[in-house]
Parts: C-alpha cells; structure tokens; sequence
C-alpha cells in the first residue's frame, strides 16, 4: 500500500473520496479457480488461438510476451506460442462480478459497476463506519480475497479519475492513496496514455504538439486546448489537473443515464454466403439487444443493420418502428428484411450486426387486444432472461436463431451486470 502526500495536504473533511476498485486478471483469476492447472501459466481467454476475434484477457504471464486484450487472437498465438488459450464462461464472469458487487455494497450505498470488473465506490462520509481511507481500503482488499477467493487493486483520490489512474499503478493486489492537493504532482511524470479517454490517435495527436508527460499538458493554455481540441481540449485540461471532466466523467457516482444506443455484432471465424446461417445469426443478434433493451426498461424505435463483406466493405441500413419495442421477434423481423433488401445475395459476409437506438421507457399505448398479447410475449422472455442469466446466453432461443453456431463472446459489458438493473419508471 503507497500514500502520497505533501506539507501543505489540506483536511479531507471537505474532500470526496472515491475508490475505484479493479479486480486482477479477473477472466483469468476466475478460470484459475476451476482449473487449478492454470495457475502460473500464459492464458488467454476470448477463443482459441486459430480463430477470428480479439483477446479478451490474458494472464501476467502471458502479458510479458506482449499479448493484451483486444489483440487479434491469432496474432497472440503468434506472441506467446506456448499460451493456453481458453474459450472463457461467460455465466461464471457473472456469478463472480455479482458477488464481487455485495462485497462493494457492504462499504458504501454509492457503487457503480463500471465494466464486469471494475467498480467505482463513494466513500465520501464514510470514515465513521470505516475509517480513514487506507483503513477503509485494506479492510476491502480481505473481505473481497475471503468473499470471492479473487484479487483486487484500489485506487483511491479525490476524484474518479485519480482513483482510476491510482487503481491501474497500484497492480496486481495492491492500493495506492493520493491525498488532496497532490493529484497534479502525482499525475504530471505519468505518460498522457494513462489519462482516460486517451487512446493512440489523440496521443499522437499530442505528441505531434511536444505533449508526452501529462505535466506538459497541464501547462499547456486552457483557450490553447479549446481551439486545438474543441471541448475534448478542455476536458483534458481537467484531467490533467486531475478532475473528472469530460463525457464519462461529468456526472456522480452510480448516476445512470442509460444507453444512447444498444448494439451487439458477430464476426464469422469463416465468411460465409449461407442465407440460413446469417438470418439465424440475426436472429441471435437480435435476442441479445433486446435482452439489453429489457434490462434497462427501453422500447427502441429505431433497427439498424450492419453488414460487412469480405473485402471489409460495410454497410448500415436503419428502419424506423411504427411502435418502440424490446421484443426480440419484432427487431429479428426487421433486421431479416433489412438484411434481404440490402444483400447481395451470394456475396460471402465477414460481419453482422444489429443496433437499436430512439428509445422511450414508455412504449405507445396499444389497443387493448395487442396490450393483452404483448404482455404475454414480455413476461415469457423475461423469463427467458432469468434462465440465461443462469445458465448463460445459449440457455434460450429463437427457433429461428438455433442454426446461428453462436457461441457468447466474453466482454467486459455483458447483460445482466451487477447494478444495472432497470430503470424505475
């Protein structure tokens, strides 16, 4: 455990206190406890090592050799030959995030799950059931070892990106504390690819300007960034100061604004031109948006196709709903006809997609046989629901959707994740 602190720290009376709580390796670590075997070896989970599809973790180990989430699985077959690579399962990421969320509960009302393994918790106001911020944190660190049998690093700052940064260099299994007033000392030697936000496009884009320490940035004129950036500029005049700013961050913790839009997508591991098993793809697909659809109490007016060929070229079609929905047999039925009407029929397909979005919590109201009716089709697939929560996505199907040879990929923001349940209406 590190605190970093200086001579003039002011009182953390007036101060927030965020942790961000980030479990080690989590697809990984939970693998590793129903195959022991595992343990101390190079791992990647996300698909075997000849198919299409990127990694969606890897083990330390196998992180030494250059392998990380998002690279192409064959391309870190090629890294780390001798890794083991794992289809992953999906269900238990969930069961184990789920109970990783309990333990967050017992320190604070104020926990939003950020990704299946990550949690923000506001800890502001709580030093009187827990202590002090590191005590509050080392006693966190055992409940969620004795709880979950899992790893976990804490960040803990004034804001949640400090304590996201904090989390990240405190890894594996540790904690890291940065009191008030030291957030732009701690952050001005880190590279500006720590900051959140900054991917490999805008940090050469501040490279290209002498930006590469997030110090440099933090000198850099407020209007300066404005006109070079627009309003991403000025967010990163905040976060170089160590502020929450900027999209994500502009809002509290666990302040749920919903989705803009809902989207899942398949890439085959072989193209294929077979009409069968695309429709039944797309079907697939569709069941999976509007689980999400459900889950945040959403009716979607608006279908949208995604279709890639494979030469890579790509094309979206959108059909506007007469009635929002969140039924899975009225979006499958609109993404199959926008997919007939806008395929070249014979012409082999890498990719599919569909995207819902123009959202109401309320769908229109309905005469009173086609209420009674849609009724009866919601509950049985919330049902539905429940049974693939348990059991995993293959759990339950469209008959329609049963040829696809889906297999759930495993991601960082499933359905079902803990403290994402429905919005109240």
């Amino acid at each position: 455990m590190a605190t970093i602190s200086g001579p003039n720290t002011p009182t953390l009376a007036a101060q927030r206190t965020i942790f961000h709580v980030d479990m080690d390796a989590f697809f990984v670590s939970v693998e590793e406890l129903f195959d022991p075997a595992l343990k101390g070896k190079a791992v990647v989970v996300g698909g075997q090592r000849d198919e299409r599809g990127v990694v969606s973790a890897a083990s330390y180990e196998a992180r030494k050799f250059g392998v990380h989430s998002a690279m192409p699985l064959r391309t870190a077959a090629k890294m780390c030959p001798h890794a083991i690579f794992v289809n992953g399962h999906p269900e238990r990421y969930r069961e184990y995030s789920g109970k990783a969320f309990g333990v967050l509960q017992h320190f604070s009302p104020k926990v939003e799950m950020a990704s299946i393994d990550e949690a923000y918790l506001d800890m502001t106001g709580t030093e009187r059931l827990h202590g002090p911020p590191l005590k509050a944190a080392h006693a966190l660190h055992q409940f969620m070892k004795s709880e979950t049998k899992l790893n976990c690093s804490i960040g803990i700052g004034t804001s949640r990106l400090i304590a996201k940064v904090c989390s990240d260099q405190a890894k594996p299994n540790g904690v890291l504390w940065i009191v008030p007033g030291q957030e732009a000392s701690f952050l001005a030697p880190l590279s500006v690819r720590k900051i959140p936000g900054v991917g490999k496009v805008m940090e050469q884009k501040l490279n290209e300007i002498g930006i590469k320490k997030v110090g440099d940035l933090a000198k850099l004129d407020d209007v300066f960034l404005r006109k070079r950036f627009g309003e991403w500029g000025m967010a990163l005049a905040g976060k170089s100061r160590g502020l929450d700013a900027g999209g994500y961050f502009d809002r509290d913790v666990a302040e749920d604004e919903g989705p803009k839009s809902v989207s899942h997508e398949h890439t085959f591991n072989n193209d294929t031109q077979d009409q069968e098993k695309l429709e039944a793809m797309l079907a697939r697909l569709s069941e999976m948006v509007c689980r999400r659809l459900r889950e945040h109490n959403l009716h979607a007016r608006t279908v949208q196709l995604k279709l890639r060929y494979s030469d890579f070229s790509t094309i979206t079609r959108a059909h506007s709903l007469e009635q929002p929905t969140q039924l899975d047999t009225v979006v499958a039925a609109t993404a199959r006809t926008l997919f007939r009407e806008n395929w070249e029929k014979g012409r082999t397909v890498r990719l599919l997609g569909v995207q819902t979005s123009g959202f109401d919590e309320q769908p229109l109201q309905l005469d009173l046989l086609s209420q009674v009716q849609e009724d009866k089709v919601s509950k049985a697939l919330s049902v539905a629901d429940k049974m693939r929560d348990r059991f995993g996505e293959n759990a339950v199907s469209l008959a329609t959707g049963l040829k696809s040879g889906f297999r759930e990929k495993t991601h960082e923001n499933p359905a079902s994740l803990p403290g994402k349940g429905k919005k109240k209406t």
